[in-house]
């Protein structure tokens, strides 16, 4: 039971304890973590307001992305649980159709992500991977909501 586990990471407060619950499940199960990042380029070029970055952004962010993986990794191999990771650079298209993808390539017994839970509005302009993941994944989805979220 839920021996190998799926974890989308940002660095997030809520990816974090997506993580948190995660290490705690693998623990439990003695089962194996397979840490997501994915490279969001898109966002970074619609945050400075261009269309295209330089080179040298996207490296940035994929070192930024492979540190995280790494630090993630790291608290997962600290609490005794084994945990790889993979990077992806955001060509694919969305999050949540490469984490659904990964789940079945894997192959993923449950997918474990932080949720920042918004609700009206929120929800509605900013949409919901979360959600999108547990619509469409093909196993479980273990959502961590954040405590104070909107």
């Amino acid at each position: 039971m839920y021996q190998r586990i799926l974890v989308p990471v940002d660095g997030s407060p809520t990816a974090l304890r997506g993580l948190a619950e995660a290490i705690r499940l693998a623990q439990l199960t003695g089962g194996q973590i397979r840490l997501l990042h994915m490279v969001d380029a898109l966002s970074a070029a619609m945050a400075v307001g261009v269309y295209a970055i330089s080179a040298d952004v996207i490296d940035q962010l994929r070192a930024d992305g492979e540190r995280l993986l790494q630090e993630a990794r790291a608290q997962a191999l600290a609490a005794g649980v084994v945990a790889d990771t993979v990077l992806d650079d955001g060509v694919r298209g969305r999050l949540a159709d490469w984490v659904v993808e990964q789940a079945r390539a894997w192959p993923a017994d449950v997918v474990v992500l932080g949720t920042h839970g918004r609700r009206g509005v929120g929800r509605l302009l900013l949409g919901s991977d979360a959600e999108q993941v547990l619509r469409s994944a093909p196993v479980p989805v273990l959502l961590v909501r954040d405590p104070d979220g909107d």
